[in-house]
Formats: structure tokens, sequence, C-alpha cells
């Protein structure tokens, strides 16, 4: 597959849009200064929405994966492992604590999907459901969002704590303005091609990278284990 980058040269650096089908973010290392800011597609205020990514860290502590902030508002989204058991989200500032399977050293596949109207919140992890819950409802995000991989943001676009840092890899970010469905769902899961986000697109990403961190190939699949097979997921399908 031939793919194209563009690159847009600003005064204040440069802004890369580029189809990232097969690759990575690698974070080598923990810092307070590395990350990746994401361009997010935001026409109008967003009222729903599913956020899935890739990660991939031996990382034994608390770390941010996904960070969105509004001015006001350094939690409108956070996703936040908390090895061995528990994966953070916080929504609208307010957290919280699922427990979850214990983590393996593998790759990790995570969705988010929240829909206002009913203000019930999905967390899916490797494809399984865990219970649901109910948050605040009423609209999240506006065109002002500022998103970041890699920290948390303890203020808008900023504030960062190295002892909450990520270090690894990460890969296939998409997110929607809208709940995606089961099916969706376990097509994000199983890489295919025709599942992309509208909001966040890996294979069409606007991202800037500060600090330490590259643009690496994705070299180690992920295992997916249904009832029948064990099948591989490199996100090529």
């Amino acid at each position: 597959m031939v793919r194209y980058v563009l690159w847009f040269v600003f005064f204040t650096g440069c802004l890369a849009q580029e189809d990232l089908g097969g690759k990575v973010f690698l974070f080598p290392k923990a810092t307070d200064t590395a990350h990746v800011i994401l361009k997010p597609v935001i026409k109008k205020p967003v009222e729903s929405f599913t956020v899935c990514l890739e990660s991939y860290t031996e990382l034994t502590r608390e770390h941010s994966l996904f960070s969105l902030a509004v001015p006001g508002k350094d939690n409108a989204l956070l996703i936040f492992p908390m090895p061995p058991t528990t994966c953070r989200f916080i929504l609208n500032q307010e957290p919280v604590d699922p427990k979850v399977q214990p983590e393996v050293f593998d790759w990790k596949h995570t969705c988010v999907a929240w829909e206002s109207g009913s203000g019930v919140v999905q967390l899916w992890i490797n494809g399984k459901l865990y219970p649901r819950t109910v948050l605040k409802k009423g609209p999240l995000i506006d065109a002002k969002a500022s998103i970041i991989l890699g920290q948390e943001q303890d203020s808008y676009g900023g504030g960062f704590d190295i002892s909450q840092s990520f270090m690894g890899e990460i890969s296939n970010v998409h997110m929607w303005d809208y709940v995606l469905t089961q099916v969706d769902i376990q097509k994000v899961l199983a890489g295919k091609k025709d599942v992309n986000g509208n909001i966040i697109n890996w294979r069409s990403l606007q991202y800037e990278i500060k600090g330490d961190v590259t643009v690496q190939p994705k070299l180690q699949c992920r295992s997916l284990q249904n009832h029948y097979n064990l099948l591989s997921s490199c996100n090529e399908t």
C-alpha cells in the first residue's frame, strides 16, 4: 500500500497528516514532556462518543493513555489504567474505577463509549464489555478540545506529571461522535479497515509530536482468543 504524508509547516512547528496503519507511536521512556497532540475534526459539540486505541507497555504503575481537556475541564475525558486490576476513566471531571481482568504482557485494546442522552458509559477491553455505569448527561466536547496521548493534562494543554506518563507503544487510535454498536466494536478489535473514526482517524491522522516520541512500524501483534480460533490482529485485514 502506498501511503501519502502531508506536512503543514507553521511557525510553531510541524503538523503531520498521515496514514499510520501498521505503525505505532513509541514512547521509549518516562518523562514529563514527551507526548503526541491529536488534531480532532469537530464540527459541532460532541454529545456522544466512542474512543478506541491499542497500547503495549510493561508499566505496573498508573499511566495516562488518552487525555482530553477543554477550557475549564482538565479531565473532560481521561483513560487511565491503574494496573493490575483497575482501569479508571473520567468524564466531565467525574471518575469511575471499574475492576478489570489482571493485566497481561500483550497488546491491549481499549474502547470507552458514552451516550449523553442516557449518560450510559461502556468500557470494553480486548472485546469484553465490563458492567456499564451512568455518568453526567449533556454535551462534553467542543472545537477547543485538547487531545493528548501519553500524558495526563492537569491543566488545559499541559500540567504533566512524570509519575503519570506513558512508556511503551500506542496504535490504532480512533474517535467517533456516536456510540459504536457491539458489531462495530468487534470490527475495530479485529482491525477491519471499514470502521474508522470521524473525529480521530488513525488512517488519516493529524498530529504533532512533542519530545521523545517516534513513529515506528508495528512489529508485535495482539493475540485474540475467541471460542474457536487463536488469531493475531495486525490491523491489516
